[in-house]
Order: structure tokens, then C-alpha cells, then sequence
């Protein structure tokens, strides 16, 4: 028996590796001589540094600006001159010291984050962008690089996306060298332009603590954040903020795209590159899958979905464990699971779930192997009797 267990994390309660140990050593209380391979998955969003590292990449901790400015420690993932630069780790919701601050929340302390992972040797770079606290367009990336924002006046702007409202010049003169000769990849499920309806402010701001009025406002700071840089980046960065993808993580897509000279892909399918999960679920039995709460989202191409694509197209069942399930038996199958078990089919209260998560997915993990126990059990008494019905 081999069995892969590849979950992403239980936001709030267990890390990916944290739920990939639990669950895999309930699968052992079963089957105690199988081959048990423990790969946590992840999007792009929080927890891709962390599924690079448990895959092999050397984890790196650098001092970088948190979004509102204050300096806090992030981590990047590398291994040889791949890095793996986690957005949420650097600019993220979790890393606010005191709640939203839509208006003045940066993406600055991911450029520092880039910058600290060249200075470390990486020429290839991928980029994921889940989770942003800011709507600023990439713009405090971009400064984090060596790019100043300046004022009519000649004063450089403060950080936050609303500042950019006052943008008359982007001076790119500063800006690392590094990045000409550096391959970066976008990792982001996001399509959304940068601008309007379906742009960065209107549809994530509501997200980051934005009221209508500022979402108006952002939206306008970020068209002139496209006008002002148009003129001196090289690039059609008009064309460029429509594209999908350029939208995501609160606009640092288009920075990304327009500067970076990055390349967007799905998240999940980048990860699955990275830590080597297809070559990992090829010739297992099964493969359990798994992340906080399966929903509607879960079938839009997060990680576990991915994963369950990955099992279908080796012919492999793929079983989810997660803390809450909203998907119907229907939806569930349409998602490639063979099977779904909540923590909260094993326990109801939902603050004992977070508070005993571990336990509770260690618990699940022996009942899925029970249950695969019981369909091997039966497939040998078939194949038995019909030898016997044969003979």
C-alpha cells in the first residue's frame, strides 16, 4: 500500500505540514507497513514557501517593510537559483499589525523580499500573490526594488495605493538591475484586470476593510498609477492592466506583468512543479487531499481540486479530509473526490474542530484507511470467490 496525503493548510488551525503528519498518521494506525509520502500543496497564496520548503527548498528568513510599514520578518524559499517568494508572508492580511488599512496598506515589503532572495542567488523567481493587504497596484513592490513615487513637487510619496492619486513621476532609475536578467513567474488563480468593475479595488478592496468611497478612490489611484508609469516603463502597461491576472493581489499582478517582465500561471499548477507532485502520486494507491473548508472556491482550481485532477489523471482515488465541507455528494464528485470527511462530521462544535484540529484530522486520516481497507479486503474476497467460482 502506498498512499500520498497532499493537503494544503486548515487556515487558522493547522499548517499544510501540520495536517499532511496528522492525517498521515491516522493512515498508519492502519496500515502500519505502508509507504506513506506526506507533500502539503498550496495555491500561491499563504503556505507556498512553506510546501517549497517541506519539499526540499532551504527556507531563508529577511527583514522586510509589513504592509503598513513596520519591519517584520518574512520568509523565502530557495533551492538552487529557484526562489520562492511568498506574498502573504511579506505583505499579507495576517502580517497587519492592527487590522485593515485599505488606503495605506504596501506591497513594499515584497520587493524586499525579492531583492533579499537575489542577494541570495536566485535568477529564477516565482511569485505568489495570494492574500494582499494592499490595493497599491504593485507600487510599494516596485519601491521595495528601488523605484521612487513622486509628487508634483518632487517629494516621494507615502506608501499606500490611495497616495497615488498625487503620482507625476515613477523614477525607475534606481531600480535593481537583477530584475533584467531574472525569470519571474506569476503565480496567481486571479484573472481580474487591474482597473474597473471586475479591477483590483473593486472586487478585492470590500476584502481589505474598503468602504464604496474608497474603492472609488483607489480605482482612480490606480488608473493614474497605470498613466504615470505608461510613460516611462517601456511597456504598454495600459494594455497590460487589462489583462487577466493583473489585478490580482490588490494590483501587484500588474506591476508584476509590467515591470518584472513576469509570466502568469496558476498557482496550484506551479506548486505542483515545484515540490514534484505528480511524479509523487504516480503508482500510489491512493491519495488524501484536504484544506480548511471545501466550498465553491474548492471547484474554481484550489489546491485540493488540483490534486484531485492530478490522482484522476494517474487513475488514482483521491479521498478529502477538511475541517468543513459545503459541497454536496454531487459537487463533491464533480471536484474528483471519492470520498469527503469533515472534522465536523467527527466533532460538531466548531471551536473544538480549531482547537483539536490535529487530532481530529489524525482521526479522519484512520477512518479514510479504514475504509480503503475494507474496499482492498473486499476486492481480494471477490477476486477469491471468483477463483474459486473458476476452478
Amino acid at each position: 500500500m502506498r498512499v500520498v496525503v497532499a493537503p494544503d493548510k486548515f487556515k487558522g488551525s493547522l499548517t499544510g505540514a501540520e495536517a499532511a503528519a496528522a492525517i498521515a498518521a491516522g493512515v498508519r494506525e492502519i496500515f502500519a507497513d505502508a509507504e506513506i509520502v506526506t507533500l502539503p500543496v498550496a495555491d500561491g497564496g499563504e503556505g507556498t514557501v512553506a510546501a517549497a520548503v517541506a519539499a526540499g527548498f532551504e527556507e531563508h528568513t529577511t527583514t522586510v517593510a509589513g504592509p503598513t510599514g513596520v519591519d517584520h520578518q518574512a520568509v523565502f524559499a530557495l533551492r538552487g537559483a529557484t526562489a520562492v517568494v511568498e506574498l502573504a508572508a511579506a505583505s499579507g492580511l495576517d502580517a497587519l499589525p492592527a487590522g485593515p488599512d485599505p488606503m495605506g496598506a504596501t506591497s513594499r515589503g515584497t520587493g524586499d523580499a525579492i531583492r533579499a532572495a537575489l542577494d541570495a542567488g536566485a535568477r529564477t523567481i516565482v511569485l505568489g500573490v495570494g492574500g494582499s493587504a494592499s490595493t497599491d497596484g504593485g507600487a510599494g513592490m516596485l519601491v521595495g526594488l528601488g523605484a521612487r513615487l513622486l509628487d508634483a513637487s518632487g517629494t516621494v510619496l507615502p506608501d499606500g495605493g490611495a497616495a497615488l492619486v498625487r503620482l507625476a513621476c515613477v523614477d525607475l532609475s534606481g531600480l535593481d538591475p537583477r530584475i533584467v536578467t531574472t525569470s519571474f513567474t506569476l503565480a496567481a488563480d486571479v484573472d481580474n484586470p487591474l482597473l474597473g468593475d471586475r479591477g483590483a479595488a473593486a472586487v478585492f478592496g470590500p476584502q481589505k476593510g474598503a468602504d464604496e468611497a474608497q474603492v472609488v478612490e483607489l480605482d482612480a489611484a490606480l488608473a493614474r498609477f497605470v498613466e504615470v508609469l505608461d510613460r516611462v516603463a517601456g511597456t504598454d502597461c495600459a494594455g497590460l492592466a487589462g489583462q487577466p491576472g493583473a489585478g490580482a493581489a490588490g494590483g501587484v499582478g500588474f506591476a508584476a506583468l509590467a515591470l518584472l517582465g513576469a509570466r502568469r500561471r496558476s498557482g496550484f499548477q506551479v506548486v505542483a512543479e515545484l515540490i514534484g507532485l505528480h511524479a509523487a502520486i504516480a503508482g500510489a494507491d491512493a491519495v488524501v487531499t484536504g484544506e480548511g473548508s471545501l466550498d465553491e472556491q474548492t471547484l474554481g482550481g484550489k489546491a485540493p481540486a488540483g490534486v484531485a485532477a492530478a490522482a484522476a489523471q494517474a487513475g488514482i482515488p483521491a479521498h478529502a479530509v477538511c475541517g468543513r465541507s459545503l459541497l454536496d455528494e454531487d459537487a463533491s464528485a464533480a471536484a474528483g473526490f471519492a470520498s469527503v470527511l469533515a472534522l465536523t462530521d467527527l466533532e460538531p462544535d466548531p471551536a473544538v474542530c480549531m482547537r483539536e484540529a490535529a487530532a481530529l484530522a489524525r482521526d479522519a486520516g484512520r477512518t479514510i484507511a479504514q475504509r480503503l481497507a475494507e474496499n482492498v479486503g473486499a476486492t481480494i474476497g471477490t477476486s477469491t470467490r471468483t477463483k474459486e467460482l473458476t476452478s
